[in-house]
């Protein structure tokens, strides 16, 4: 599939392309990008025909918001479709008073978790100030996973079913926004959102991939009869999808442990034998599924962007995905690249 192919976003009045450019990376994780190297990576996309953009308040303390708002201020609005969260609310500050880990140089504000209806709307017309633009197109609420909220994740859960999901309803009923869902890093807490409230989408991050299908069990199916869309991000499991099983390769932005490692040296075999890059793989594949239309891929360099979208259209044999499956490193009843 080529990277720009469109693609209708389940039920929602939107056409995505297969690839979504994630800002992630430039709210400075890890380490910092300067503002040329950010500017040029938004220009590569878009020269390359990419028109799904994913941001979050979060990401660089609104930093990421900032840069996508620049890049794309004086693109016509309705040449692209962008995606923003929702659950945390930035509060002004010195930037020697704030603890950025793990941004770097981050903006000028502290972050507030904030599930509320208040701080939902809040952090939504904040987003749009930051982004300078008219509209935001997708609304995720942010992290309510176990991953990221631990003991607490029950009682967040039920306030952002609670406060985040009847304003994001009201901009959806209004016609602010045309679509609202749930984006966190594990489908479990999707498919209980899915199954509470009347979400259109989910972000999805590192849970359904060449390494792990478990999501074909119950939430996949069910976003398919209720035509709820899929973005997934973290595609690469944070990292050893796109570098094979070599030392300190990571797995869930942790050392990779053996039996992941194990797994991956043998797709990486299968890859050698129809010569087929690792990194191409994972990204076709998990497109193929019905029900996820979108791939949101973050970059640092316009290289590994090039590399991205190259990945995304190289031609890989329906023999590959079989063999994958006859050596039990594929599920049966996984949707593969026709």
């Amino acid at each position: 599939m080529h990277p720009t192919t469109p693609r209708k976003f389940g039920r929602a009045d939107l056409d995505v392309t297969a690839f979504a450019f994630g800002t992630a990376p430039l709210g400075n994780f890890l380490k910092e990008i300067d503002e040329e190297t950010a500017s040029a990576m938004f220009e590569q996309a878009w020269d390359a025909g990419i028109r799904f953009f994913d941001t979050a308040p979060m990401y660089g303390h609104g930093l990421s918001e900032l840069r996508t708002g620049q890049a794309l201020r004086w693109k016509r609005r309705d040449d692209f479709v962008l995606a923003s969260k929702v659950g945390r609310v930035l509060h002004p500050a010195r930037r020697e008073t704030i603890n950025y880990a793990p941004w770097v140089n981050a903006g000028p504000f502290t972050i507030e978790f904030d599930y509320s209806y208040d701080g939902t709307m809040r952090s939504f017309e904040d987003s749009l100030q930051r982004l300078a633009l008219e509209r935001i197109d997708i609304l995720f609420i942010h992290d309510i996973d176990v991953y990221t909220r631990g003991k607490d994740q029950p009682e967040v859960f039920r306030q952002a079913m609670d406060g985040c999901y009847k304003a994001l309803a009201r901009l959806r009923d209004e016609r602010v926004v045309k679509a609202i869902g749930v984006g966190v890093n594990e489908w479990q807490v999707c498919h209980e959102a899915l199954k509470q409230r009347d979400f259109d989408c989910f972000l999805l991050a590192g849970r359904y991939t060449l390494l792990e299908q478990d999501a074909l069990d119950e939430f996949l199916p069910l976003c398919e009869a209720r035509g709820a869309a899929v973005l997934v991000g973290g595609g690469f499991n944070s990292g050893i999808l796109a570098t094979g099983a070599r030392p300190g390769a990571k797995y869930n932005y942790s050392a990779a442990p053996s039996d992941v490692m194990q797994k991956v040296a043998r797709i990486e075999a299968v890859c050698a034998e129809y010569k087929v890059p690792l990194p191409a793989a994972a990204l076709q594949f998990v497109v193929a599924h019905p029900a996820i239309p979108s791939f949101c891929a973050g970059t640092r360099t316009v290289d590994q962007l090039r590399q991205n979208l190259d990945w995304f259209n190289h031609s890989i044999p329906a023999a590959f995905w079989q063999a994958l499956k006859a050596k039990g490193l594929l599920r049966e009843d996984a949707p593969v690249p026709a």
